[in-house]
């Protein structure tokens, strides 16, 4: 049993951070996921709780305010199967589609991974939570599982088959004299006191008579007393020892929920979904539909006297109870679904900027690279939050799919996002997105310091292209024979050789145009692929590359990182061949990643490398001798060990994590240094009273000595700037926390000469 604590500066029931666009504090962590899908919905009398596939987040009617509660916050998994309130209690029971469970109470999530790590064999889905009596009833593959909320402990489970065998269990209520079971048999009812629920002899097979048909039953319920079954499409009342039928109408039913004395049916026809209320007796009284609230309505409550309804496209919509009033639509600021594509950061143009501002692809390919149809377009977070760009936004993307690849062109701040299908995108400050359809397979694109635009075309005959400054376009056919012709992702260095990688085991490509873009007759090419003299990869199977401070190149590949430390040589006599980093860890050294997939590989301001695998992500010192970090999803926040893509923001230090699960971020150390001190800013300033949190000095010359002394001269402390930041504890030499108070921040020039930048106040209690 792991206890976490969810933490905001302050703990109450449940409360956790808000969902704000903010750069969170340094070392810590903020979730990006989408809330614009919900599949569930509970109250706790004064916040309306909405589970989205990833995480969840809660409603406060009286002023609209919604916070969020993930893993980045408190929670142990992404990805919620069912969760319910129990309000007896003041608990809050969610469990995972792995089958772990949290229970949140009073601040504090409470984890049983007992289900989640039992090997017995089978399906252990949870299908719903049902609550009584400070226990919880959990409705799974294995049969009904009980957890005793108190004790966060499993009590018993209940094998309900005929014949002892393990039966999927999709619900479980009662009526206050017998426990009904919706299950794969049919529904089974057993008495409330019985002593052995477990013994499969005590539950009785009620379908299959008395009006009610043999078979699987999908789900169960109880209102005034009287207990609904659903079976297909249709819903049947118990009267006495009879089944008679309540409601039908034709639609798939989702669910059936009871809320207030009322039957809620969650249907879907097609895609198109509504809600149907009725009265304990099968009355109806109202009926919910509109196109673009409801498609898919998954579950429904009645909550301070409106009907909300969790949609699994159209999210979460709260409907009045009498009128025909649109519904008042919910979701926090977020990405518009789970990106697969890149993700690239840009400055923001306020150069006193907190952070800058990250763009993210959704769409992508799969390993055999074969487009995923992906068509929810672009997502862009700054200063103001997300804002997403798709067919609701720009006519555009009804057409476009799959954008997987992203470019920042320095020249003139556009920004350019490649289609595995349909072309580039273009999209200058303020502007429509700009469609240009060739090339249709876009594999990578990339802009040099000149303002040239770089374009693989996967699978043509000129495979690399070049858009210049004018809007001119000029193709270049590879001298190699390459499998399917197959270009990805491209990079421009720092000798304005342009490199290649060339997925499905073929390699890397580097280019020199020579002298002149416009003379092909001094261009050279050099094919890196496994092998001594081939150069000297350590495998043709390559995933990333990156370009760190001093000019090196780093390629990730399925067997690790090749480095290349002399690409000014590459073609010169000697030539450049690949070497393999080693790295010390544990006391062994070893070359660095061999044997894992390196997936994504992004340098910070400190010309440190992050890297991401499909066994976490790791932060390892600039010449590669040291691992710093390396966060798991079991040690830390991140959501998914299956890390694809990394980004690091430049102004702010925070590092973008692309997983399998969504993107989350953590606020690093490091931000990109200038030439000069300049818009040195130092947060937070004032520091106020009981702080305890870490201190930072940002907007430092690269590698800056910074000392902090009190106004008579004496020091403080001092350190080395990461890039551009200098991090701080608030502290002393000897451990003492600073006094009330002014402090000076002296940091060196290029020169090496010392001059006050800013000021720190400390605030008294």
């Amino acid at each position: 049993m792991i206890i976490r604590i969810l933490f905001t500066g302050y703990c109450v029931l449940l409360g956790f951070l808000a969902a704000r666009s903010q750069v969170p504090a340094i070392g810590s962590w903020r979730d990006h996921l989408p809330y614009h899908q919900a599949i569930g919905i509970a109250s706790t009398g004064e916040l309306l709780w909405c589970a989205t596939p990833y995480s969840l987040f809660s409603v406060d009617p009286s002023d609209n305010s919604m916070d969020r509660l993930s893993k980045t916050n408190g929670l142990s998994e992404t990805g919620i199967s069912a969760f319910v309130y129990d309000a007896a209690s003041a608990r809050l029971v969610i469990a995972y589609t792995n089958s772990n469970i949290d229970i949140v109470f009073k601040g504090h999530t409470v984890n049983i991974p007992d289900i989640k790590r039992t090997d017995l064999a089978g399906d252990k889905t949870i299908h719903q939570v049902f609550v009584y009596n400070n226990l919880a009833y959990l409705s799974s593959g294995l049969g009904v599982i009980v957890l005793d909320e108190e004790k966060y402990e499993v009590k018993d489970t209940w094998v309900i088959g005929d014949g002892g065998d393990t039966i999927a269990v999709q619900a479980l209520t009662t009526d206050g004299t017998y426990f009904y079971a919706a299950s794969s048999e049919g529904l089974k009812r057993a008495p409330l006191a019985s002593p052995g629920l477990a013994d499969y002899h005590n539950w009785v097979l009620l379908s299959g008579q008395h009006g009610l048909a043999a078979g699987p039953c999908r789900q169960v319920a109880s209102v005034g007393g009287k207990v609904l079954a659903l079976k297909n499409d249709s819903i049947f009342q118990l009267n006495g020892d009879e089944w008679s039928l309540l409601y039908a109408d034709g639609w798939t039913i989702n669910d059936c929920s009871v809320s207030d004395g009322r039957l809620l049916v969650s249907e879907q026809q097609g895609d198109s979904g509504r809600v149907r209320v009725l009265s304990g007796l099968g009355v109806l009284q109202q009926s919910l539909q509109q196109a673009d609230a409801l498609h898919s309505p998954r579950q429904t409550l009645i909550f301070q006297g409106r009907i909300w309804v969790a949609d699994a496209i159209g999210g979460l919509s709260a409907w009045e109870l009498t009128g025909n009033a649109a519904p008042a639509r919910y979701a926090p600021n977020s990405p518009l679904s789970l990106a697969t594509g890149d993700m690239v950061v840009g400055r923001a143009r306020d150069p006193a900027a907190t952070g800058g501002v990250l763009w993210v692809a959704s769409g992508g390919v799969d390993a055999y690279w074969a487009p995923l149809n992906n068509h929810n377009g672009l997502s862009r977070l700054d200063a103001g939050g997300w804002t997403n760009y798709s067919g609701d936004t720009d006519p555009v993307f009804n057409t476009v799919f799959d954008l997987q690849s992203l470019a920042l062109n320095g020249g003139d701040t556009s920004v350019w996002a490649g289609s595995f299908g349909e072309g580039l995108l273009e999209r200058k400050p303020g502007d429509l997105f700009t469609l240009y359809p060739s090339p249709p397979r876009v594999g990578g694109l990339t802009f040099d310091a000149d303002g040239n635009g770089w374009v693989t075309s996967y699978g043509a005959g000129q495979e690399l292209l070049l858009r210049r400054p004018d809007g001119s376009w000029h193709a270049f056919s590879i001298p190699f024979s390459h499998t399917d012709n197959a270009v990805a992702g491209v990079l421009v260095d720092d000798n304005k050789q342009v490199w290649i990688i060339s997925p499905k085991g073929n390699g890397v490509f580097c280019y020199s145009p020579g002298i002149s873009l416009d003379d092909t007759g001094d261009d050279q090419w050099k094919f890196y692929r496994a092998g001594a003299s081939q150069g000297n990869l350590p495998d043709n199977n390559v995933y990333c590359i990156a370009r760190d401070k001093s000019g090196f190149i780093w390629i990730g590949t399925a067997n690790g990182i090749g480095l290349v430390q002399c690409p000014r040589n590459i073609f010169t006599a000697g030539g450049c061949e690949v070497i393999w980093p080693v790295v010390q860890f544990d006391g062994f050294a070893g070359y660095l990643f061999s044997g894992q997939p390196v997936q994504t590989i992004a340098v910070d301001g400190a010309d440190r490398k992050w890297v991401g695998s499909r066994n976490g992500a790791w932060l390892i010192s600039p010449d590669a001798q040291k691992i710093i970090e390396h966060f798991t999803e079991d040690n830390s926040p991140l959501l998914s060990n299956d890390v694809k893509k990394i980004a690091v923001d430049p102004q702010s230090g925070e590092v973008f994590f692309l997983t399998a699960r969504g993107i989350c971020s953590f606020r690093g150390t490091a931000t990109e240094g200038g030439r000069q001190n300049s818009n040195v800013l130092v947060f937070p300033n004032p520091v106020p009273p009981g702080y305890n949190g870490t201190i930072a000095i940002r907007g430092l010359v690269d590698g800056a000595i910074v000392k902090i002394t009190q106004l008579d001269g004496r020091l403080v402390y001092q350190a080395g700037a990461l890039g551009g930041q200098v991090v701080w504890n608030g502290r002393d030499y000897k451990g003492r926390p600073a006094a009330t108070g002014v402090y000076l921040v002296l940091a060196s020039n290029e020169s090496r000469q010392e001059k006050i930048v800013t000021k720190i106040v400390f605030i008294g209690k």
